[in-house]
């Protein structure tokens, strides 16, 4: 059952943590307004700002969005591809290991959606957030935990005051995230069905209506003194986590015997016995060990490693394990299999906490892929005199850092996000709207005006044969028809100029929109145009590239953290063909000279500048094609040269190319078949030729001796 709101004294620190939501709210306030001002006007806001005497309160008829065709103008679909450097060159095999996982990451996390979002929200907002998080609830057949990475819209950002460096420079973030009750209740075990949503427009550009069933959950991360990162998250006056160290590793234990809580399935045994002191606590764990140690040969290796993860967290499970595969058991009636759930196994407590771990205990041998041998539990003899078997510690490994990346637009001094294009050009759009109801007036009141004598009743629509009664022939002067045509040169002139300071102002030319540029007479003149409006917005790519690769090492560090089971990956060799490996923490772990274990996570993360033309499929295609045909792979007309150049475009996923490769690779088979019969028949007929002579030799030398032997006549 979830726990239920109690109506007690409200935690002192969430008087603290709201006193900074408080705080950052007066500060964030008017950026908060302009990001609503944003979203209408790239939506297409008709409120017409006032121009003109008598403009107030007006809405334009009909707009054209320069806000939105300009932003959506420099919205690009590439992920940046991330590229690891390694400080080291002993390092070099972990640095490609890295970037061939966070390309599975890149894969597997939907940042197609991601990147999509922030390409819009960026150049509107002027930069947007990437929260990292690991979520252990994500679990295979043989992993636990699974990496998480979310979009952050600035509304939802809530930073400290008087700090605009950046989010790794403040000393307090706090993260506004729109959810649901139910899943308050998931996560936490809190009941908040009475709680209502504090802030809705967090989830929109700030016309949502309070809904029923959402809350507002605010996430907040701060530094302590000891280097390390709190999470403290509450719901209106409700405390839902208060975690320091929120980073560091953590096992949930029992609160009055202080046993580790056993996983799901773990067997039990000695569930009588009641721990009652630290110390027997202590001498049963050891006894555990010793006995594990010396059944360990009889144990497989993934047995083993579940005796370690029992023995390592002090659950005693170790001897039924063995007794499984043939040791000694106790009775069935002493034995049981913990469910998961429930009180402790052993003390029958129903109290339970989390306790931090600082280092990892090593009972069996672990071997990384640089040779480094970590050893596992050591005989020792302690202070009663006893023999035991001491793990190996090695420490965990935390990240330390707020887990949020901020993406800017472009860097302007004194403020926390980046230069928003839709404030730099509001003014052309609310122009531009202001003559299009112009023009449209104008148009609407164009037309045929016909003028009668005043005291007229004439019919004017089209009935042959009908009959006038003038008064005077002054009367008949009177009548007359008047074409307005409605002249909209000035109008259309001026909004062209409107609508070009837009795009100059942003480094947009039609040669980068795809449009026809006048000024460009050739393919050449075209890219160098498109070329130029690129090198103007050189800047924004550099901010996303620098993000992206703060996210790539901030992914890195929380796999290091908290991934305990090797992970797969799979990349394209040089001959592209598909590689499976696997990635493992302890691959990166290092010892000094002093004995001391660290990890390595000294890289240099950044992103691959050739990644936009290896996303471009056709021009890869032209570029292979084009260095066939220069010899660059060889002689074009050889069928080995021919499988390199398919391998290529197999690997650049050509249409119909692995079937191509593999006929010439069959091509190539008979080729090199006929080319061993033909060596072969010319060996025979070598030998053949050589027996022969050697057969015309012999005979020459018979005939000669023959000669020799005949006698002579009288």
């Amino acid at each position: 059952m979830p726990k239920e709101r109690k109506a007690a004294v409200k935690p002192a620190k969430l008087d603290v943590w709201q006193k900074r939501l408080a705080d950052s709210d007066v500060a964030w306030k008017a950026q908060m307004t302009k990001m609503d001002r944003r979203e209408h006007l790239y939506s297409g806001d008709r409120e017409l700002r006032a121009l003109t005497k008598g403009d107030e309160g007006q809405k334009a008829p009909h707009i054209r969005n320069i806000v939105f065709e300009n932003i959506e103008s420099q919205v690009s679909s590439a992920i940046p591809s991330p590229k690891v450097t390694p400080r080291r060159k002993e390092d070099e095999a972990l640095a490609a290991k890295i970037e061939h996982w966070l390309r599975c990451e890149l894969d597997r996390l939907p940042f197609e959606t991601i990147n999509d979002q922030a390409e819009r929200t960026v150049p509107i907002q002027g930069g947007v957030g990437f929260l990292v998080a690991w979520d252990n609830r994500k679990r295979t057949h043989d992993t636990v935990g699974e990496e998480e990475v979310a979009f952050l819209h600035p509304k939802q950002f809530a930073p400290q005051p008087g700090i605009y460096t950046g989010i790794q420079d403040m000393d307090w973030f706090i993260v506004r995230q729109p959810t649901t009750k139910e899943n308050i209740r998931r996560r936490y075990d809190v009941n908040v069905e009475d709680e209502g949503e504090q802030e809705p427009q967090v989830r929109g550009t700030g016309d949502e209506d309070t809904a029923d069933d959402a809350v507002t959950m605010y996430i907040g991360y701060a530094k302590n003194d000891r280097g390390g990162i709190d999470r403290y998250v509450w719901v209106n006056d409700i405390e839902l986590e208060d975690l320091e160290n929120y980073q560091a590793r953590r096992v949930p234990v029992c609160a009055h015997c202080g046993r580790v809580r056993p996983p799901p399935g773990q067997v039990i045994q000695n569930r009588q016995a009641v721990v009652e002191t630290a110390e027997q606590d202590a001498v049963e764990a050891e006894q555990d060990i010793v006995a594990a140690e010396t059944r360990k040969q009889i144990a497989g290796r993934a047995l083993a490693m579940q005796l370690a993860q029992d023995v390592a967290a002090g659950l005693g499970g170790g001897l039924e394990t063995l007794a499984a595969e043939g040791a000694a058991a106790e009775p069935e009636d002493q034995r049981l299999r913990y469910d998961g759930e429930g009180p402790c196994p052993w003390c029958g407590s129903t109290n339970w906490t989390t306790k931090e771990q600082e280092y990892e205990e090593v009972t069996l041998p672990i071997a990384n892929s640089s040779g480094l041998v970590i050893p596992g539990a050591q005989p020792e003899i302690d202070e009663n005199g006893r023999s035991v078997m001491r793990p190996t510690k090695i420490p965990f490994y935390r990240p330390d850092v707020f887990p949020v990346v901020l993406q800017k637009s472009v860097s302007v001094y004194g403020q926390l996000l980046g230069n928003s294009d839709v404030d730099v050009i509001e003014d052309q759009q609310n122009t531009t709207n202001r003559m299009e109801k112009k023009i449209i007036d104008r148009l609407v009141k164009a037309g045929t005006r016909i003028t009668l004598p005043a005291k007229a009743t004439l019919r004017t629509d089209p009935v042959d044969g009908e009959r006038w009664f003038l008064d005077s022939p002054a009367d008949k002067a009177m009548i007359d028809v008047y074409q307005f045509s409605g002249d909209l040169q000035y109008e259309l002139t001026y909004l062209a100029t409107v609508y070009e300071e837009a795009r100059q102002i942003l480094g947009i030319t039609d040669s980068f929109q795809g449009r026809t540029d006048p000024t460009a007479t050739s393919g050449k003149a075209k890219e160098f145009s498109a070329a130029q409006a690129a090198g103007r917005l050189e800047s924004k790519r550099t901010m996303k590239q620098a993000a992206y690769a703060q996210l790539f090492e901030l992914m890195f560090k929380f796999w290091l953290a908290y991934s305990d089971e090797p992970r797969p990956i799979s990349y394209k060799d040089n001959e592209g063909n598909t590689v499976y490996e696997e990635i493992s923490r302890y691959d990166f772990l290092k010892q000094d000279k002093d004995g001391q274990y660290y990890w390595e996570d000294q890289f240099l993360f950044g992103c691959d500048d050739s990644a936009p033309l290896a996303s471009n499929r056709e021009a890869m295609w032209q570029e292979t094609r084009m260095n066939l045909q220069t010899g660059a792979f060889g002689d074009p007309s050889s069928t080995e040269t021919l499988i390199l150049f398919w391998s290529k475009m197999e690997e650049l996923h050509y249409p119909g190319a692995g079937e191509t490769k593999k006929y010439l690779e069959k091509r190539l088979q008979q080729e090199q078949q006929r080319a061993a019969q033909a060596q072969q028949m010319q060996i025979q007929l070598q030998l053949l030729a050589m027996q022969n002579q050697q057969r015309g030799q012999q005979l020459g030398a018979v005939a000669a001796n023959q000669s020799n032997q005949a006698p002579t006549g009288a």
